[in-house]
């Protein structure tokens, strides 16, 4: 295909905006998967992913078009992830485009989501193709959203198109203006071979097989390739081909066009996304912007209910990171647990996931602990180090301050609710940076945000206030020193590491409180009095206590003398003193699943 037929973008937009159901359409229009073949979201392959409704893993399919200028082109969708814990390979995805069709619902209008997903086409140079789509609901007002497109946008009205991703109404101007607006691919085809990398996945048979857009040269099976992270190691093409739900071999790749090779690469791992492949023999001088190490952003512990399931809990981590390099554990070892691993996770939807990948495909049974963000600990003697696990959080006078990380987030909503969002934003310690109206109706607010407060449950806490209307977007913003302390729960006396926790000292008591009365409640009574304390260091902030079982040992007594009662009520004291210096208090599991259901 000459690299002026080709175009290459990708359809980016809220969550629920109609981006699976109008990527189905074009394949169905395009004539690239056969009527029997097609399903509802079918480039979700993941059954995660159609029972939530989301885009987990991005998907990259060629399609071939006949314009109305009788010319056939090749047009190549990158199908990306629409949350804002997958906005890394999103940029990158955007970066292996030359065009981005941005979806907005004509029945809600622009979102937090939308508005970030634009900005992060408009940095990466896309030309944006406008569409309003869900024109066949009742509650659609296309007049309306179009006036909040020419206002975001700069576009005029007249420029946005208007769909029905569901009918199909208005997909085929769709496809001409794709074919129309979006620019061919500008590359060199005869320099030296750079691709740029935008996503990998594991096949137990040929390795990582990293999906790639050609921007110079050719790739063919023979050539040796070298990755610019790691140059020195060089692989033997054996196959590359294109994308189309399942891998078509070819005899080549050249410039613009976009597929996969497959190099016999030991893992994922070797194949980050954003990464340059190069001519191993001729690299070229300079490579692709983009390339950067993925860095987890929440850590929580994963234990196996059963401590048996140790090992395969192992084997099922390492099998999983094969298909997800953002994916980071190391084995760690709790008293009240056992033996299990810390977990690094792009985000709470992220680590949500995982967890349930590996109890559905590997058919564990798990405990997660209470997700964690990375502090970074400045020490007295000038060294400073990083901390995600509670246990490990260093105190006393060499502690000269901690830092903790802070995103900028992007809140929108209908403005009969500003009064409750700016309640649950100085609640969790945001600071308000501005507030703007997007229209009459809706207004947008900027805050800062400690990423704490904010990887749990504010997502839920922002949808009940505002009836389901308000969405958020965030991006990392750097880390800020704060007053934070370590909160310990102990059990008689002994710290339970699972639900040790890094807080903000102003939170703290109330934290405390509200963890010992959800184990009171949760905690069966046992044969000896159980203390459940919450502790800053050597500071207890909060007590409750289960009372003990009492077994009525004089039962068995008929009459006789009073002095017979006394002495089996002593040796019950007794026992009891010596049960409670020896037993053990046994937690149950939703004891530590309530901690992350606090309100």
């Amino acid at each position: 295909m000459h690299q002026g037929n080709i175009r290459n973008f990708c359809i980016v937009a809220h969550i629920d905006h109609g981006k699976s159901t109008l990527a189905d359409r074009l394949l169905e229009l395009t004539g690239t998967l056969e009527q029997r073949q097609m399903r509802s979201q079918v480039l979700d392959t993941m059954d995660l992913e159609r029972e939530r409704g989301i885009t987990i893993k991005l998907n990259a399919v060629r399609m071939h078009f006949t314009a109305d200028d009788t010319r056939t082109y090749q047009l190549n969708l990158i199908d990306t992830p629409g949350h804002v814990d997958f906005t890394y390979e999103v940029s990158r995805s955007l970066a292996a485009c030359e065009g981005a069709v941005l979806v907005v619902d004509s029945t809600q209008g622009v979102q937090a989501q939308t508005i970030s997903n634009l900005f992060l086409a408009l940095d990466a140079g896309l030309e944006i193709i406008p569409v309003l789509n869900k024109i066949d609901l009742p509650a659609a007002e296309p007049e309306r959203r179009a006036r909040e497109l020419e206002e975001l946008i700069g576009i005029a009205q007249d420029e946005i198109l208007t769909v029905s991703a569901k009918e199909g109404t208005g997909v085929p101007a769709l496809l001409n203006a794709i074919v129309d607006r979006i620019p061919a691919p500008q590359g060199s085809p005869d320099g030296p071979h750079r691709s740029l990398i935008f996503d990998s996945y594991y096949d137990r048979y040929r390795g990582a097989v990293p999906s790639i857009r050609v921007i110079d040269g050719v790739l063919k099976p023979g050539m040796e390739i070298s990755f610019g992270s790691h140059q020195e190691d060089r692989y033997e093409v054996a196959e590359v081909g294109y994308l189309q739900l399942g891998r078509h071999a070819t005899e080549q790749l050249a410039a613009g066009e976009v597929g996969y090779v497959v190099a016999n690469v030991r893992g994922v791992r070797e194949t980050q996304v954003g990464d340059t492949v190069l001519d191993a023999n001729n690299p070229a001088a300079e490579l692709l912007p983009g390339y950067r190490e993925i860095h987890s952003m929440v850590f929580a512990g994963l234990y196996p209910t059963n401590s048996g399931q140790y090992e395969e809990l192992r084997d099922a981590l390492a099998k999983l990171q094969m298909n997800d390099a953002a994916l980071r554990y190391d084995p760690e070892t709790s008293v009240a647990l056992g033996f299990g691993f810390r977990c690094g996770f792009l985000g709470l939807l992220h680590m949500d996931i995982v967890r349930e990948r590996l109890e559905r495909e590997f058919g564990l049974e798990l405990i997660t602990t209470v997700p964690n963000v990375e502090y970074k600990v400045y020490f007295t003697n000038g060294e400073h180090d990083a901390i995600e696990n509670p246990t490990k959080m260093p105190t006393g006078s060499a502690v000269d301050r901690v830092e903790e990380p802070y995103v900028k987030a992007r809140i929108t909503a209908p403005s009969d609710y500003i009064g409750g969002i700016m309640k649950l934003a100085q609640e969790r310690r945001g600071v308000y940076l501005g507030m703007e109206y997007v229209d009459t109706e809706r207004v947008q607010f900027q805050f800062d945000f400690p990423l704490a407060e904010i990887v749990l449950d504010f997502h839920d806490r922002l949808k009940t206030i505002s009836r389901g209307y308000a969405s958020m977007d965030y991006e990392f913003d750097g880390y800020r020193p704060s007053q934070l302390v370590k909160l310990d729960m102990l059990i008689n006396g002994d710290p339970i590491d699972a639900f040790s926790v890094i807080i903000h000292r102003d939170k703290a008591h109330e934290w405390g409180r509200k963890i010992a009365g959800k184990l009171r409640e949760l905690i069966p009574r046992q044969l000896f009095e159980v203390v459940i304390q919450a502790a800053i260091g050597n500071k207890v902030i909060s007590r409750e206590t289960i009372r003990a079982l009492r077994k009525n040992v004089t039962a068995k007594c008929y009459g006789g003398d009073i002095t017979r009662k006394r002495k089996l009520l002593e040796k019950q004291r007794e026992g009891k003193r010596r049960m409670k210096r020896v037993g053990t208090v046994e937690i149950p599991q939703e004891a530590f699943l309530a901690v992350l259901q606090v309100d």
